[in-house]
């Protein structure tokens, strides 16, 4: 499994022959460009993560991609004349050899008087492959089996005690920070070195602008 971090939520994750894009959104650059995509991934609806303005150049540039969505996100594309097909909590869909799994429900909460969007994190596994899991915009749900974590790093809904605790449940052998555009550059030291202080025994990888990175 090769994954490229591309900025911010979105990755480029290249297993079992298929070349998967996830959370292609608006504080993420370098995506549009992208060809030869099996298909595209969308846990929420949020534009950090789904990026609308951009997304139709994405498509025409890739034909054969496969666009699937949270339920939420899907009706919302609909109204703007863009086809997506839903991907539900618990439902397994196969793209050739990989099996792509929706986990979760709801993002995490931001504040209460904000409501709660729908949110589907991501489970991407394939044989003889280590199975990924992008949770999305939630620290609320830990699957079992995860080989390779993408975790969000920083955000509004986030505290650092909950990371912390999230990457201990899930329990990944390799995991790496998402959701961080918000961050100063020397900002994520702070989290990442207070991440290694408290589980050392985690192997953390930082991906930004590392470019394409094995797992």
């Amino acid at each position: 499994m090769i994954v490229t971090h591309i900025g911010h939520s979105c990755l480029l994750v290249e297993v079992a022959g298929a070349r998967l894009l996830i959370d292609p959104g608006a504080f993420s650059h370098g995506w549009v460009e992208l060809t030869d995509l099996d298909a595209v991934l969308v846990t929420h609806q949020h534009p950090d993560h789904l990026d609308v303005e951009r997304l139709p150049a994405l498509l025409e540039a890739n034909p054969q991609a496969s666009l699937l969505t949270e339920p939420e996100a899907a009706a919302e594309l609909e109204k703007v004349g863009i086809d997506a097909a839903a991907l539900h909590v618990d439902q397994s869909l196969t793209l050739g050899s990989v099996t792509v799994t929706g986990v979760g429900g709801v993002h995490a909460e931001i504040d209460p008087a904000i409501p709660r969007v729908g949110n589907v994190g991501l489970l991407v596994s394939a044989a003889g492959e280590p199975t990924l899991f992008h949770p999305g915009d939630t620290y609320e749900y830990t699957p079992a089996g995860v080989d390779v974590l993408a975790f969000p790093l920083q955000a509004p809904w986030t505290k650092f005690s909950e990371t912390s605790a999230f990457v201990q449940a899930v329990g990944a052998s390799s995991l790496f920070p998402i959701h961080d555009a918000l961050l100063q550059p020397f900002a994520r030291n702070v989290y990442l070195g207070n991440l290694g202080r408290v589980a050392p025994e985690l192997s953390v990888t930082d991906l930004n602008g590392a470019g394409p990175s094995e797992f």
